[in-house]
């Protein structure tokens, strides 16, 4: 709030001039003109109220007392009237509230709590008039100036208590709350009204310079005004610095030149809500509400929800999407945001009403690439033909190599095995046909760690002997040359019966597999495993799997991978991994994707089985686990 504000007559005289009746209030004449205040208590009166309480009122209650002697504030939180000097008294707790409050306190409860509990019996009620509603002063809740905190205490709405550092501050927010109310109607203009607009359009133009951190507290000042535009702007700014944040749009989604940006962002939100039966007619009806047609909005949901949205800009930052979404499927997603961050300064606006391009946030492919620093690049980059200086990039995510398969990933934990099959020099398209089960087919993008959850959950696929080894596999591309299928959550143990598809992956060129199966748990369980075979034109070179302290190995193993020269039986099982994978990436050009293996989508396929069936004479065994129904 401005410093003049420190001047209770000038504020209280501004917010008098320009109170109008709310919209929804039927008033006559006298009532739209009454006073809001009363004359001011002299010092004599102060002090008498002070002498009756036993306690000198804080600075800032005090001396508007000084000015106005009360005050008229509305249904603003259920209070209608403050009271002045010979009004005000200390509650009581009449409602034996601080029981129920020190009783949730827990054992270590915080400060704020445990002063809120004491606040009941120690408060000073300001209000004569309100709905169920108390202002309650604390003296037990003192800042550093002084000022004791002011609690609003809604009894019909069950909810927390609203506070507020001082009175002052509270009636600073009154003060917005009732510019709030009115905002919408056309004739409610006036000095404040007029400098919060232009402030809005400031922070506007501040917003597309690139100076984003210098528009925010703008805005956030004209959105408590409830100042047209402020708040959809305000959104832009918040969801971009905290990308995934849910924040509603208002009616900018029913304008046709915004549509493309707001109602997909608006649907992320509802594609996640799976708890509600009734979510998605309920979320339909509210976007019917603001006036998009109910068929355009199904149609967004469904491809949010689906994963088939795609975010299709016009123009040269269109084209630039496009580049970077083709770049992004294939996991190269460092690429991606270099070249979306490149176009940004050609990204136009459609109206004023857009400072950014949030529609690249429910994008399947390139949304999860918009990282709380990347969100902030996008703001720092000046746009729409606006200048200003260039912020710094953002680094790469992405580290080289595959050393990052032995580091906490997603929820802080590593990846539970893993297994890839690399080929040299062709497209990932082709990867299908070289490995995939029969007629399979790449999937669109999607999230893989819902992929494997549910891989996990559902035992595997149901039309497959009990030997076999189907995996679930993302597919991408390197910037060395090599095609890769990862699966990064095996669910089923290197056994006697794996069979590499190296060979069969290497009909056009050369392949590698690696399989990292990490150790049981139990005391009989087998050590980790890391197995490695390389095979061209469908003839396997070398293989050596590594199990504890022992190897098995064929054919001509390369100097730079043989275990015997990598291995150290002194060495934890992490050492040996980590040595074996910076061999693999020095020697052989291998590397993945850490950012769109971990947090991305990829397209998928299911592969054919990693195992051979058992031969004549060979046994195998395996556990079939169902649940039984008890008997009622």
């Amino acid at each position: 709030m401005s410093e003049e504000w420190l001047n209770w007559r000038d504020f209280l005289g501004r917010w008098q001039e320009e109170w109008v009746p709310r919209p929804d209030e039927e008033v006559d004449a006298a009532q739209s003109s009454m006073p809001l205040g009363v004359p001011g208590a002299d010092e004599a009166a102060i002090a008498a109220a002070e002498e009756r309480l036993g306690r000198r009122l804080p600075p800032s209650y005090r001396t508007f007392l000084a000015v106005s002697d009360g005050w008229h504030v509305e249904q603003t939180a259920g209070i209608y009237q403050l009271g002045g000097t010979e009004d005000i008294d200390w509650f009581g707790d009449p409602y034996d509230m601080t029981p129920l409050y020190e009783e949730s306190l827990g054992e270590h409860p915080l400060r704020e709590e445990v002063l809120l509990a004491g606040m009941w019996q120690r408060a000073l009620r300001l209000e004569t008039d309100s709905d169920m509603s108390h202002a309650l002063l604390d003296p037990g809740d003192v800042g550093q100036d002084g000022e004791w905190a002011l609690y609003v205490y809604k009894g019909w709405s069950g909810e927390m208590p609203d506070r507020y550092p001082s009175f002052r501050a509270y009636m600073e927010a009154m003060y917005r709350a009732f510019h709030a109310d009115r905002a919408a109607c056309p004739d409610f203009t006036n000095a404040t009204t007029r400098t919060q607009d232009e402030r809005v359009d400031r922070a506007r133009r501040l917003a597309l310079q690139g100076r984003h951190e210098e528009a925010l507290p703008l805005l956030e000042e004209a959105s408590s005004f409830g100042r047209p535009h402020s708040a959809v702007l305000l959104s832009q700014l918040r969801q971009l610095n905290a990308p995934g944040y849910p924040l509603s749009h208002g009616l900018l989604g029913a304008d046709s030149r915004y549509l493309p940006d707001v109602l997909p962002v608006e649907a992320m939100t509802q594609a996640n809500n799976t708890w509600r039966p009734d979510g998605d007619d309920h979320w339909l009806g509210m976007m019917a509400a603001r006036g998009v047609a109910r068929n355009t909005a199904e149609a967004v949901l469904s491809g949010v929800r689906d994963g088939t949205y795609r975010y299709t800009p016009s123009g040269p930052w269109g084209r630039a999407v496009a580049e970077a979404r083709e770049s992004a499927r294939w996991g190269a997603t460092d690429a991606a945001w270099r070249t979306l961050a490149d176009a940004l300064p050609r990204w136009e606006a459609p109206g004023p009403s857009l400072i950014a391009p949030i529609g690249l946030l429910a994008d399947p492919v390139l949304g999860p690439l918009i990282t709380p620093d990347r969100g902030r690049q996008i703001l720092a980059t000046p746009r729409a033909g606006h200048s200003g200086a260039a912020p710094e990039p953002v680094p790469d995510l992405d580290p080289p190599g595959l050393q990052w398969l032995t580091e906490p990933a997603r929820y802080g934990q590593p990846l539970d095995g893993y297994r890839c099959v690399w080929v040299e020099d062709i497209d990932p398209v082709r990867l299908p046909a070289l490995l995939g089960e029969e007629s399979a087919q790449l999937s669109p993008p999607v999230d893989l760690f819902g992929v494997r959850w549910r891989a996990h959950q559902s035992g595997g696929p149901q039309d497959t002997e009990p030997w076999e080894d189907r995996a679930v596999v993302a597919v991408g591309g390197s910037s060395q040359g090599w095609a890769f299928a990862f699966d990064g959550h095996s669910q089923r143990r290197m056994s006697q019966l794996f069979q590499s598809p190296a060979a069969a992956a290497s009909s056009c060129g050369r392949a590698v597999v690696v399989w990292r199966d990490p150790k049981t748990a139990s005391p009989a369980g087998h050590p980790a495993a890391f197995h490695l075979s390389v095979a061209e034109r469908g003839e396997e070179l070398y293989a050596f799997t590594v199990r504890g302290t022992g190897v098995e190995r064929s054919g001509e193993i390369p100097e730079a991978l043989d275990p015997a020269r990598l291995i150290d039986p002194d060495d934890t099982e992490l050492v040996r991994e980590q040595r074996m994978l910076a061999a693999l990436h020095t020697e052989l050009g291998l590397s993945l994707p850490r950012f769109a293996l971990t947090q991305g989508r990829l397209c998928t396929f299911t592969t054919r089985s990693w195992t051979r069936a058992p031969r004549a004479g060979e046994g195998y065994a395996y556990i079939t686990l169902s649940r039984i129904r008890p008997q009622l």
